[in-house]
């Protein structure tokens, strides 16, 4: 048996991805297009530990449209590509269907899986209600350093947005339209239900307080329902990404909380809209690391360390 990692395209649903020597199945990769009120696009889920435990969670009942991890907008331009209520400023989140859009599978480039790395590269086109198309996106998701030893593993996720409009796109979040603390949107991890009020783990600090807080990565540990131990996932910006805007650069901020539920961003549109001029991409690298164990802030750092990218 090739001690690859292994992939399996069911195609037109999804593309799995598992561990040879446990027989775990990583994650799998739906593009199948879903309901419409949720803002179809494709996501990571169910996310696993190389233990096999489940680390996201799937259209929970308090956000249907939370789909384990996922990049998407929750402003943009006045559409809501993240799916479900639409946030109105001085009127709180309202069901306002014709501002729900979409993101839609054109093609993979790349399945291939040598060297210890397994590489999906994709097409996809963004768009409004009326299904006009507003960017394009090219998206590689690449697993990497899978490590029993540790009990982990690592993806990189890359994404560059092209605006295919002929007018800025506006990239923005609830906090852009008003809304405190709610800086949402880009790449998105919902947590299992059990990790609600895990711990969350910044450079410098602790707990829910790093919400809108500006570092190189944030993790959140918790606690499985139905197996005994824990789980760390760890979010970290790649150095191009210029997270503090140094050199003039849309600065991120993280959204992150462990109550009402367990969920990371590493917002590109926190606090003021990002514009993307006709014909300019945008684009923004992440590591996700998927650990089995409550890891402690050494270790997160550690291994950040002995990983550079």
């Amino acid at each position: 048996m090739s001690d690859e990692l292994r992939i399996t395209h069911t195609h037109g649903d999804r593309v799995t991805v598992t561990e040879p020597v446990t027989g775990v199945q990583l994650f799998a990769y739906v593009y199948r297009p879903e309901a419409a009120w949720e803002a179809p696009r494709p996501y990571l889920h169910p996310l696993r530990t190389l233990a096999g435990d489940v680390v996201t969670d799937y259209r929970p009942n308090d956000h249907r449209w939370h789909k384990g991890l996922s990049l998407t907008s929750s402003h943009l331009s006045g559409a809501n590509l993240w799916g479900g209520n639409s946030y109105v400023h001085g009127e709180g989140y309202l069901a306002i269907p014709e501002r729900v859009g979409s993101m839609a599978h054109v093609g993979f480039d790349e399945l291939s899986s040598a060297g210890g790395r397994l590489v999906i590269a994709e097409r996809l086109t963004w768009h409004p209600y009326d299904g006009s198309l507003w960017a394009e996106e090219q998206r590689r998701i690449e697993v990497h350093d899978v490590d029993p030893n540790s009990g982990s593993w690592a993806l990189t996720w890359s994404s560059a947005i092209t605006n295919r409009r002929a007018e800025p796109l506006l990239f923005g979040s609830p906090t852009t339209a008003g809304r405190e603390q709610a800086g949402y949107t880009g790449l998105f991890w919902r947590g299992p239900r059990a990790f609600r009020d895990g711990r969350i783990i910044g450079p410098d600090g602790e707990g829910p307080g790093l919400m809108g807080s500006q570092s190189p990565w944030l993790a959140l540990s918790g606690e499985h329902d139905g197996v005994d131990g824990h789980a760390t996932v760890v979010f970290a910006h790649a150095p191009e990404n210029d997270q503090a805007g140094k050199d003039g650069a849309h600065p991120a901020h993280w959204f992150v909380r462990n109550d009402p539920f367990a969920g990371i961003a590493p917002s590109w549109a926190f606090h003021d809209e990002l514009e993307l001029a006709p014909g300019d991409t945008l684009r923004r690298r992440y590591r996700v690391v998927v650990a089995d164990g409550a890891w402690e802030r050494a270790d997160i750092a550690g291994y950040l360390a002995a990983h550079p990218w």
